[in-house]
């Protein structure tokens, strides 16, 4: 007996529940179109173009929307980056719309001191963002 799309179960052994997939894909194959895919009239052997690497490896649309958890914290992230932002924008204003001998120099220095620091983490953290919840390139090579 030869094996082909109609004994399909010679070729492979497909023993456990985990496998009751492909034996239902299977037997629909066989009764929807007789075991293979009729490839004669719609297929003409070209491939569509490649899509550029942001869309193939963007992580947003394929895996964060869907993902309760992943989106749950790329929404908290952002709000930290806009938080950070503001903060560090507040601050500025305030150092600047105090009087001179209001505060003092080291007051005053380490409000620039923390504003500056939080423009910093907002800048590290829209980047830390974009790299795992948009696109990371991956290089096979360099791993």
């Amino acid at each position: 007996m030869e094996i082909g799309p109609s004994n399909w179960q010679k070729a492979c052994f497909v023993p456990t529940k985990a496998d009751a997939l492909v034996v239902a894909y299977r037997k629909w194959l066989k009764k929807y179109s007789g075991g293979h895919v009729d490839w004669g009239a719609k297929f003409d052997g070209s491939l569509p173009p490649t899509p550029p690497r942001e869309q193939l490896l963007d992580r947003y649309w394929s895996h964060v929307v869907n993902c309760r958890s992943c989106s749950a914290a790329y929404k908290g992230l952002s709000v930290l980056e806009v938080v950070l932002q503001v903060s560090s924008v507040g601050l500025i204003g305030l150092v600047a719309a105090t009087k001179q001998g209001v505060m003092s120099a080291v007051t005053r220095n380490t409000l620039v001191a923390t504003a500056i620091a939080c423009f910093g983490a907002s800048r590290w953290l829209s980047h830390y963002i974009h790299k795992n919840f948009h696109y990371h390139d991956y290089n096979h090579a360099l791993k």
